[in-house]
């Protein structure tokens, strides 16, 4: 009894007195507490010492390039002390110096070791010796050289200037910018210039007079070797799931000109660029930037600095990034052993918490099980719930809801009866009056094409054309009214034709499509037509792709296409020629295309935007209807046809055919 007492008592309490004891049993348990502030430190610990090691690896990289800089002075000094430079600017003798310059290039893996005068201007070039003359006084470095001063740096050099020293050179330049998603966007879509590690040191004679500057470079454009050198130091080789787990890449402006950082292909990635945000931060801003970033086709841990030339400006950045990957792995190795003990915990305290809720939600089960009913249509259920607390008061509220319901159901079914019927009423007259207009409307439109073809067009015709006959069959002896007579039947027949042609051209004749081969009928029709191209002095070379997917279209109607575009190819080369047939895929994918390639006389461009209209043609004979019903057939199929042409050297016209052309995309033949 006691125990009886107590129970209903806990069940009167207020919903939010009960509600909040059961969260401080749970609450009591600090297991959740504990398992997000772990997983939280735990990820910030793992974060922090990927992003320790790509500072260091910055670090590293710095080190690979300065040194690479460094060595280029050491050459361009040493170099600038060979008595043959002096010789060759003191005009002694030099006939030996470019072998000898272009065999130090060489030797120490230069792109560009030039020799310069006194005034700035070129005396030699390792590369090229007959282009000499062109005057560098204005470059930073021979400057400083021409001072008596040795300079090390990096520079932007113009296209202008890499053609002097080797069109390979301003190859390696070239870029042809690949879209890439989250970049800033810039004009142009290509990158002509390079950018070159530079030295120059003077060169003097015994009095320390400067005779001259030599200056040397190496285009970082293409070339893998500090990229490659960087990734074997703070890498050490290591791959993890068949990835390279440390990058590095040199940028031009905001431009991968070098890097070990691969696209989907498996290709270096060059060409591409960095996102807007890092492009700020650096190039923008001038700063450092670390944090995670997607590169090309992976996520990676990342530090950027800004590349700058002897004058302070920004002109570009060198990259370093290791794969996020083995990181995040061994994240989620730590929080899956947390999550187990978490789990662990969660399944002691639903053992505690399974009495505690079954006491609390009682009434609640009572609440489903009465809105079920009532959800069914038994609105009469009443809610049996006598507690005193939220719920008791919320079931009596709810009893009320149910009987307004049922008033209000008796009263919308009183009105959807009505509603209905009406309903019924409106639907019977508008359903008549539109049958009637539609009937009208193919009364109206019979009426017109019958009359206006058939009755005004074709009697008329024929009543000339029987009596023109007539009239040449009473053999008249005059010659002159014999001639005109037989005008007028051929012109009279003609007029016929192009009426049968308009009548074929606008026909709404229903497609029967069935899965075809595009190569069977290639081959029909060619086959069909062969013979005859034969005899004009045309050779048919068909071009076929192999293992094409069928496609569901009319097969006689397209080989009515095919056919119409192979005698317009034939009678374009009035002298023979070449006819192709070629069929393939497309680029997207998404269609066949079937190309008809002649060598005959072409089209001029004035006619090519008419080729498809109803009547045109360039022929004397003929009714200019042929393309149009092309035209018509294939854009009922959803394809499309192009044209390409070259007056004296011949056209292409291209069939395209979608694999699944869309329901709405084909024109009625009465709207073509």
């Amino acid at each position: 009894m006691p125990r009886f007492s107590l129970r209903r008592r806990f069940s009167d309490w207020p919903l939010r007195r009960k509600m909040i004891l059961g969260f401080l049993a749970v609450i009591s348990i600090g297991g959740v507490v504990s398992l997000l502030l772990g997983t939280r430190l735990e990820h910030r610990t793992i974060v922090s010492l990927a992003q320790a090691k790509v500072r260091h690896d910055l670090s590293s990289a710095w080190m690979v390039y300065n040194d690479r800089l460094r060595s280029i002075g050491d050459v361009v000094r040493m170099s600038a002390a060979r008595e043959f430079l002096r010789e060759r600017l003191k005009k002694r003798r030099g006939e030996e110096a470019a072998a000898l310059l272009d065999e130090i290039r060489r030797a120490f893996e230069l792109d560009v070791l030039t020799l310069t005068d006194a005034a700035g201007r070129v005396v030699l070039r390792s590369r090229r010796p007959l282009i000499a003359g062109d005057d560098q006084a204005a470059d930073p470095f021979v400057r400083s050289a021409l001072e008596n001063r040795s300079r090390t740096g990096t520079v932007i050099v113009p296209r202008a200037e890499l053609l002097k020293e080797g069109s390979d050179l301003a190859e390696r330049a070239y870029f042809k910018i690949i879209a890439t998603p989250m970049a800033a966007l810039r004009p142009g879509d290509h990158e002509e210039n390079g950018m070159m590690l530079k030295a120059a040191s003077p060169v003097v004679d015994e009095k320390g007079r400067v005779l001259g500057a030599l200056y040397a470079g190496l285009l970082l454009n293409r070339d893998y070797a500090i990229v490659d050198r960087v990734k074997d130091i703070v890498s050490l080789g290591e791959r993890y799931d068949n990835q390279d787990v440390g990058t590095a890449t040199i940028f031009q402006g905001d431009l991968r000109i070098a890097t070990n950082v691969l696209d989907a292909s498996g290709r270096r990635a060059v060409g591409t660029r960095v996102s807007r945000e890092v492009e700020e931060a650096v190039l923008g801003k001038g700063g450092r930037w670390m944090d995670r970033a997607f590169v090309v086709r992976d996520w990676f841990i990342t530090a950027y600095e800004p590349i700058r030339d002897v004058e302070g400006q920004t002109i570009g950045m060198l990259y370093v990034g290791i794969l996020e990957k083995p990181y995040i792995d061994l994240r989620n190795r730590v929080m899956g052993t947390f999550s187990v003990m978490a789990l662990l915990a969660v399944v002691g305290l639903l053992v505690l918490l399974s009495a505690l809720a079954a006491t609390i939600t009682r009434p609640v089960r009572i609440m489903v099980e009465a809105t079920e009913r009532i959800a069914g249509g038994d609105l009469g259920h009443p809610v049996a719930v006598e507690t005193k607390d939220e719920f008791g008061h919320l079931a009596a509220s709810f009893n009320r809801m149910t009987e307004n319901l049922r008033t209000a159901q008796d009263n919308l079914a009183q009105w959807g009866r009505t509603l209905e019927k009406r309903v019924d009423e409106r639907t019977r007259e508008l359903r008549g009056m539109q049958d009637a207009l539609v009937q009208s409307e193919k009364l109206a439109s019979l009426g017109k094409m019958a009359a206006g073809v058939a009755h005004e067009i074709n009697n008329p015709l024929t009543s000339i054309l029987i009596n023109a006959h007539l009239l040449l069959e009473r053999n008249p002896a005059d010659a002159a009214v014999r001639e005109s007579l037989t005008l007028i039947a051929d012109e009279t027949a003609r007029c016929a034709q192009i009426v049968r042609g308009l009548l074929e051209f606008s026909r709404m004749t229903p497609s029967r499509t069935a899965p075809a081969s595009i190569n069977d009928i290639i081959e029909r029709t060619v086959q069909l037509l062969e013979k005859q191209a034969l005899v004009r002095n045309i050779v048919i070379l068909k071009v076929l792709a192999p293992d094409l997917p069928p496609l569901d279209l009319d097969k006689n109607k397209i080989q009515q296409v095919f056919s119409n575009l192979l005698i317009n190819a034939c009678e374009a080369m009035p002298e023979g020629g070449r006819l192709t047939v070629a069929s393939r895929r497309s680029a997207d994918g998404l269609s066949l295309e079937i190309e008809f390639t002649d060598t005959g006389v072409g089209i001029p461009k004035e006619n090519l935007t008419k080729l498809f209209d109803p009547f045109f043609s360039t022929k004397s004979f003929g009714t200019g209807l042929g393309l149009a019903v092309s035209y018509g057939i294939v854009r009922r199929q959803g394809g499309t046809i192009e044209v390409r042409s070259d007056v004296g050297r011949g056209s292409a016209f291209t069939v395209k055919l979608p694999f699944h052309p869309e329901e709405s995309s084909g024109l009625e033949e009465d709207q073509l």
